[in-house]
């Protein structure tokens, strides 16, 4: 039977690996595979997959793609909805695999709630990022991406140091996000309006 730390960790890194996913995949996988690799970490049976040196390597190559591609205005906004369609299914695998030797129900309720707080952090970056790109210079898009690296690398590492520190952190980011929504929304709003707009100046012209 699993004691009271040990379930606070393994609720810690389910919900740390699927939050950091939304922000970026790679760099978790990366961090989970190198933190494995250097013994601070022992994986659960279903994520020791992530040590093997050829997913790390595949991690690292694609991060160093994401790397460039997320610090380019406009880019990174294809990038950010290609990833959609990524970050948010691997979150709840990641989620679903830290859980995954209890029993299959608590494997697919880790799923669900990963899947939703990898789609949260997600959204956010991309909404956030969507915003920052209408100002004209491009060092603002920079910092973001560093930070948002920082976080994933600092928050991967946290959940398994100091979960129940980490657990209050995320919980606070989920309230901030959840404040933040309606602003992210609306900007994202404007800018899709004004894009629209723009493409439809010449009809109205002629």
């Amino acid at each position: 039977m699993e004691t009271l730390d040990q379930i606070t960790t393994t609720i810690a890194l389910s919900m740390g690996v699927a939050w950091a996913s939304g922000l970026n995949l790679y760099a978790t996988l990366l961090t989970l595979g190198f933190l494995a690799n250097s013994g601070n970490i022992l994986l659960p049976p279903d994520l020791q997959i992530l040590a093997d040196p050829l997913v790390m390597g595949a991690a690292a190559l694609m991060y160093c793609v994401e790397f460039f591609a997320d610090k380019v205005p406009g880019v990174d906004t294809g990038w950010d909805a290609l990833h959609t369609f990524i970050r948010i299914p691997a979150g709840a695998m990641l989620a679903a695999g830290a859980v995954g030797e209890l029993n299959p129900g608590v494997e697919l309720a880790a799923a669900i709630m990963g899947g939703t707080l990898a789609a949260g952090s997600h959204f956010t970056k991309a909404g956030t990022r969507v915003l920052i790109n209408t100002s004209p210079e491009p060092f603002s898009n920079w910092f973001a991406s560093v930070g948002e690296d920082i976080a994933v690398f600092t928050g991967v590492w946290a959940c398994i140091q100091h979960p129940i520190v980490f657990l209050v952190i995320l919980a606070l980011l989920i309230a901030l996000g959840i404040k933040l929504l309606p602003h992210l929304l609306n900007g994202v709003r404007k800018v899709l309006t004004a894009v629209r707009n723009f493409f439809n100046r010449p009809e109205e012209l002629s």
